[in-house]
């Protein structure tokens, strides 16, 4: 599970964040904090911390003076601002301090999602590598952090289709083929292969092998941040 740490000054919306990052599969909130002090206070803290949603407007500081100080303590727990400041000063100063992504608010759900899947398909990136990376696997690298709710999905394909697949993927206790997506979703069979096969090839799901008594091996489809 990747642990997140939830920052912002408003309670309410720290709750809403909060729900939204368990909403997604393999994230759990580990802590809320409500001002700069208490930020710190569980960055030094938590044991397993991965990811900061940082508020940049804090009673006590503002959230990239807190990503100065953790950097200064040598703390590298990713961040990712979560933020009404949108003037281009500050987006600058969050990528210069290593922020790995910035999402303004307002925003729904599916922008967090967003975020946080594009994260943990970055975390797969860089832990699934090992030694000195070739261009293509530097490329991948950086551009794991843009991905979209949904790929981009090529002429032909219905995103309400994708999202159906999606859901049915995100939702299912363990690896579903497709004649189980098409009877949870009401689509065929051949048309839940397809979208199973863009979702794999976008790195959003991963493909296991069912080996039966005989014949051909069954391919399962499971959600990436499940796998």
């Amino acid at each position: 599970m990747i642990e997140v740490l939830v920052v912002d000054d408003d309670t309410r919306v720290a709750r809403v964040n909060a729900a939204y990052v368990d909403k997604v599969p393999g994230f759990r909130v580990a802590g809320e904090a409500h001002s700069a002090a208490e930020a710190l206070h569980g960055i030094e803290t938590l044991p397993h911390l991965d990811l900061v949603l940082m508020d940049h407007y804090l009673p006590d500081e503002t959230g990239l003076a807190v990503v100065q100080e953790m950097r200064r303590r040598g703390h590298q727990t990713d961040v990712i601002m979560v933020t009404a400041a949108r003037d281009i000063s500050t987006v600058q100063a969050a990528m210069r301090q290593g922020a790995l992504q910035y999402l303004v608010k307002p925003f729904a759900f599916a922008g967090l999602r967003a975020k946080l899947e594009a994260y943990a398909g970055l975390r797969r990136t860089l832990d699934g590598g090992g030694g000195e990376a070739e261009q293509a696997q530097v490329d991948r690298i950086f551009g794991a952090l843009s991905a979209s709710v949904e790929p981009d999905l090529p002429k032909g394909h219905s995103p309400t289709t994708a999202e159906l697949v999606r859901r049915a993927l995100m939702t299912a206790e363990g690896p579903l083929s497709a004649q189980e997506i098409a009877e949870e979703t009401g689509l065929s069979r051949q048309t839940a292969q397809r979208y199973l096969k863009l979702l794999e090839r976008t790195g959003r799901a991963r493909l296991t092998l069912k080996y039966g008594d005989a014949g051909r091996p069954e391919h399962r489809y499971v959600w990436a941040t499940r796998a």
